[in-house]
């Protein structure tokens, strides 16, 4: 188990730098009202785009390690991680000083996490999951999924939109997930040849593609505080039960249900802390770099109530870009 969690841990650190890149190219495009082709092309030609898909890469190489000395319902929700994570990373790139209050929110998120998973502590299971066990699966998630993201596409731009664009990236996050380690069994078990034959490593690869695709119209879709919740907590949960139901691993009952609930409630409250903090919109949607810190002289720091806020220079104006309206968003979710 403590060599599965290190590589997840990995692999979210890697996701987080990705996440943090992308959502800076992504707010350099025009925004989309629709999950349009031409968003992806905007984005192809993007360096930091391309950048944040090198560290998504190599993340998903850390999670197929992971899935393959683990479980699924301990390596999932590792990911939770990425979003504090994402506020270290960004802070360093874009310049933001965390706050006291975001530091409170990245403790809480540790040790809620650590409750849950020694709580829950699965065992048992198995590596490859019975070709017709994946029929209910893959209908039951991806009609969900799929109808999160429709609904959530009918709605304009903010909280609604972009929580049902994240949810359904989630949901698709967790069966890439599923299937990954499925095929990650047919590598160990069978060698590169049956890896490459398996329909497990061509259905890995197109899901997590298309909810990568999906992630990216969340994030211009609206705040924060909706997206990132909706997004980590989802696929912690779907990961546990996909890994339960699929894998057939075997949590702890009892009083440590109780106890993983306890964890998991305290997850959750940290996450959504951490989200409406001013420190993490900064380091998700930053405008520009500041050069140096400083009052007064356009730097990123703290103010007295633990946020973040963007001093301009006197006779200057902060520069906006063409997605201005998911910006305002954020900032005004914070």
């Amino acid at each position: 188990m403590s060599l599965s969690v290190a590589l997840a841990v990995l692999a979210a650190t890697s996701n987080a730098l990705g996440t943090v890149l992308q959502r800076r190219a992504a707010l350099t495009v025009p925004a989309s009202t629709s999950l349009r082709l031409g968003l992806l092309a905007d984005l192809l030609r993007t360096p930091v785009w391309l950048a944040g898909i090198v560290g998504v890469t190599l993340s998903a190489i850390l999670q197929a390690a992971a899935l393959g000395s683990g479980s699924l319902a301990v390596v999932q929700p590792v990911f939770v991680l990425e979003l504090p994570l994402a506020l270290v990373i960004g802070g360093m790139v874009f310049h933001v000083r965390p706050s006291r209050a975001s530091w409170a929110s990245v403790a809480l998120i540790a040790v809620g996490l650590a409750v849950f998973l020694l709580s829950l502590a699965p065992s048992g299971g198995r590596d490859r999951v019975p070709g017709l066990w994946w029929a209910p699966a893959l209908a039951v998630t991806g009609a969900l999924g799929a109808a999160l993201v429709l609904a959530a596409l009918r709605r304009s731009f903010g909280p609604a939109r972009a929580a049902g664009l994240a949810v359904g990236a989630a949901l698709g996050n967790a069966l890439a997930a599923a299937l990954m380690k499925s095929s990650m069994g047919v590598l160990e078990d069978q060698g590169v040849r049956a890896f490459l034959l398996s329909w497990q490593t061509y259905g890995f690869a197109v899901i997590g593609g298309t909810s990568l695709f999906v992630l990216g119209t969340a994030m211009q879709a609206g705040p924060l505080i909706a997206s990132q919740p909706a997004l980590v907590l989802t696929d912690a949960v779907a990961g546990v039960v996909l890994g339960m139901t699929l894998y057939d691993e075997q949590p702890r009952t009892g009083p440590w249900l109780l106890s993983a609930l306890l964890g998991f409630a305290l997850l959750t409250s940290g996450v959504v802390a951490l989200s409406r903090t001013r420190c993490l919109a900064g380091c998700l949607n930053a405008e520009e770099e500041a050069p140096k810190r400083g009052r007064g002289d356009g730097a990123v720091g703290d103010d007295r109530d633990g946020r973040t806020a963007r001093q301009p220079r006197s006779g200057s104006a902060v520069p906006q870009d063409r997605t201005g309206s998911a910006a305002a968003q954020d900032r005004a979710a914070a």
